[in-house]
């Protein structure tokens, strides 16, 4: 479904093509094994929000695996973006809060925060 020079862009990565796009999820899987307890990705929404348009609401929340059970918790948005054949050629995160924010709930101790 992905063209093979996918754009891909977070708050804290930026690359292209179809190899690095497959890697990237594939080191989000491990790390989030090895570095949490409890992991989710919640996907509140999909809908087409143009014709080439394809938009997704999320929530990321977990337990890290540290002895203060720090909670992470951010929520997000991917947009991705069509060709004419139908294939994804641009997938672009947003976030809703910047990834120091996000850092700094590793090392709060107890509930995550919003």
């Amino acid at each position: 479904i992905y063209t093979q020079d996918i754009y891909f862009q977070d708050p804290v990565n930026k690359f292209k093509g179809k190899i690095n796009y497959r890697i990237i999820f594939w080191t989000l899987r491990f790390h989030a094994r090895l570095f949490f307890t409890d992991i989710h990705f919640d996907l509140h929404d999909v809908y087409q929000s143009a014709e080439d348009i394809i938009t997704a609401t999320w929530t990321v929340r977990g337990v890290l695996r540290v002895p203060w059970q720090a909670h992470i918790l951010f929520n997000g948005y991917s947009t991705y973006k069509l060709n004419q054949d139908g294939l994804i050629y641009e997938h672009i995160d947003t976030w809703d809060r910047k990834p120091g924010e996000i850092l700094q709930q590793f090392f709060r101790k107890g509930k995550a925060h919003k």
